[in-house]
């Protein structure tokens, strides 16, 4: 079954009807409530991305994209990650910018400190 949302009506309308399903609860509904749900939820996650912009964030790739993401996060510069990771800066700054490869050290530290 495919549902298309095509404005923010039929969007509105589609999420009204998801509501008055789910508050039925899944047990109570039947198999073709189930996959008519399943289709308007896939819809609105659709439009919600494309349209609406919600789309979430790409996950992170890389070790230097995941770093990026986590510096983003939290304000942090590459300065101040360096002296939480206890590293260099410019190691750090050279790891970053591909002209070094993370060595053992390098790992431990960011493993220690996403624990702690």
């Amino acid at each position: 079954m495919n549902i298309a949302i095509t404005s923010k009506k039929t969007y509105h309308e589609t999420m009204v009807a998801v509501y008055d399903l789910m508050n039925k609860g899944e047990a109570n509904l039947t198999a073709k409530e189930l996959k008519t749900l399943a289709a308007m939820a896939k819809a609105a996650e659709e439009y919600e991305d494309n349209v609406l912009g919600l789309k979430p964030p790409k996950e992170p790739q890389t070790l230097t994209e995941l770093l990026e993401q986590k510096m983003y996060e939290n304000k942090m510069t590459q300065a101040k990650l360096a002296d939480t990771l206890g590293l260099g800066k410019s190691k750090l700054s050279e790891i970053l910018s591909g002209k070094r490869k993370p060595d053992v050290i390098f790992l431990k530290s960011c493993v220690q400190k996403a624990k702690g």
